[in-house]
């Protein structure tokens, strides 16, 4: 099976100096792409200038990470494609078990390996951990990490286990599957977008498993930083949007009245931390969303899933309320 490495980049320079070398070194069965969203900082010359053999695909501007990889897929062939972030360092012959578990299973339309933290390597990081989940009010969660808990991989995920989405920071994918899912959803440009395809990839019929024997080591941050206000308002906006998409039944309008309790809770304990600025990112999303809840409200009448999607009740109550820290205990 044919494999491609697909690394978007918006004005990464920096984390491609740092990056690249391993990737490419690593990932001798691979063809390499970088597809850059209209950088201004040099990348695609230092790409071309340092490895000619990457290629590149350049976009006109900035189409986030959902329409950015969906037009750079349109202009590959290979049959895997590993959607890699720009700050991911990678180990060798790192694709070669990947490429064994899509042979092996041909319902397996996306996966992840362990992705782990660059600065602290023995523990999961937090952007996937090792595969992921959603509780009964949409919130995400990670075998490794539960909200800011991350734990030390003990070898307690050494399993390819069933995952109900993989993370974007290291999404290996079967292009057919993706195509005919009708891709990323660009209307939501960046975070959340990989909870939602996985969804309609299950929804077709396909499995999603982490890849246990396989790890990454992701630095975080490396586009929006973890304390962004944008990476609040995207979180906590796409959430609601995709669960307004995909979830089947009246139920929906008791999620998203719950989720504007608990929304607004979060938005409090920001301001009680002395971070204002994140408060009104979660106002701000809030507002987005019934803004865009006509158009998703259409795209429900197409998407609408009978998946079962929830772990557990509230993921919420366990951390909060049950101080269940870590994934073996909820």
């Amino acid at each position: 099976m044919k494999c491609a490495i697909v690394l978007l980049n918006y004005n990464g320079l920096d984390l491609l100096k740092r990056f690249l070398p391993d990737v490419v070194n690593h990932s001798k069965e691979a063809q390499i792409y970088l597809a850059d969203n209209g950088s201004s900082d040099q990348s695609m010359d230092w790409v071309s200038k340092n490895y000619a053999h990457v290629k590149i695909i350049a976009l006109d501007r900035n189409y986030g990470y959902a329409e950015g990889h969906n037009r750079a897929l349109q202009q590959i062939e290979e049959a895997l494609v590993i959607l890699l972030n720009n700050d991911v360092q990678v180990p060798p012959n790192w694709t070669e078990p990947i490429q064994l578990a899509f042979r092996n299973d041909p319902l397996l339309v996306a996966a992840q390996p362990k992705i782990m933290d660059l600065y602290r390597p023995t523990h999961f990081e937090y952007a996937g951990a090792a595969g992921g989940f959603l509780d009964q009010l949409g919130y995400p969660f990670c075998q490794g990490r539960i909200f800011d808990s991350l734990e030390e991989d003990l070898g307690q995920y050494d399993q390819n286990t069933a995952l109900f989405w993989a993370s974007g920071a290291c999404l290996c994918l079967r292009r057919s599957a993706f195509l005919k899912a009708g891709g990323f959803d660009g209307d939501l440009f960046a975070h959340q977008e990989e909870i939602d395809l996985c969804w309609r990839l299950q929804s077709q019929g396909g499995h999603i498993r982490l890849i246990a024997n396989v790890c990454v080591f992701h630095q975080g941050g490396g586009t929006l930083s973890k304390h962004s206000t944008q990476k609040t308002f995207l979180n906590f906006r796409n959430s609601l949007l995709v669960l307004t998409k995909m979830v089947g039944g009246p139920k929906i309008v008791l999620i998203v009245m719950a989720r504007l309790l608990l929304d607004g809770l979060a938005g409090l304990r920001f301001l009680i931390s002395g971070k204002p600025r994140h408060t009104w990112a979660i106002i701000k999303a809030h507002l987005d969303y019934y803004r865009k809840l006509p158009l998703y409200l259409s795209k429900r009448k197409k998407y609408k899933s009978a998946v079962t999607y929830a772990r557990t009740h509230s993921i919420v109550f366990d951390y909060y309320m049950a101080n269940r820290r870590s994934f073996k205990d909820l």
